[in-house]
């Protein structure tokens, strides 16, 4: 197994009003961005250049975009990064990054 450039846990993922999983996990390996349920479950995924990541205007901060496959997704990360050893989802702003990174479109 290749090694994984980004993952978050505990992340709540919407589309539009619907709740998907309130603690699912955000994944990014191989070049591919892979949205999953607690339990494990593929949500959506996609190579992570068709993926369009951005933090939305109209809410506070510690959630951003994925728009992927026709499908627009809110993920709810934390607003900061969580201390070391302590459990809880990366800031929105990282998952952004490694976005951009992974896909060669700059830091």
């Amino acid at each position: 197994m290749a090694e994984l450039e980004f993952t978050a846990r505990g992340v709540r993922i919407g589309r539009r009003l619907r709740s998907l999983t309130r603690a699912g996990e955000v994944r990014i390996s191989d070049g591919r961005l892979e949205l999953l349920t607690s339990y494990g479950s593929e949500i959506d995924s996609a190579p992570v250049q068709a993926v369009r990541a951005s933090r939305p205007w109209f809410t506070p901060g510690g959630r951003a975009l994925a728009d992927l496959n026709g499908h627009r997704y809110l993920l709810t990360l934390g607003d900061h990064d969580p201390a070391p050893g302590e459990p809880g989802p990366p800031a929105a702003r990282r998952f952004i990054e490694a976005v951009r990174r992974a896909s060669g479109r700059g830091t």
